[in-house]
């Protein structure tokens, strides 16, 4: 049995596309979205490089799951659903 994958949210202050996609995710998968680390790309140098331009951004052990958009189907099948 594989570990279960490490997931980080993307994201910054005022992203109207970011708070859009954790509202989806929130009614989706609200469990998931209690343990999900987010993490501010305007903290980190090299998450402003990675992704700053491309907000919102969940990835699964390093891997984009969805970028931009929510996608519930992509989600649910990261998450082994």
């Amino acid at each position: 049995m594989n570990p279960p994958a490490e997931f980080a949210f993307y994201t910054r202050e005022g992203c109207h596309l970011c708070e859009q996609f954790l509202l989806d995710l929130s009614l989706d998968f609200p469990a998931f979205l209690a343990r999900l680390p987010l993490r501010d790309v305007d903290s980190e140098p090299a998450w402003a490089v990675a992704y700053g331009l491309r907000v919102p951004v969940l990835t699964a052990d390093g891997t984009v799951v969805c970028e931009g958009t929510y996608d519930r189907a992509k989600v649910g099948a990261a998450l082994g659903l």
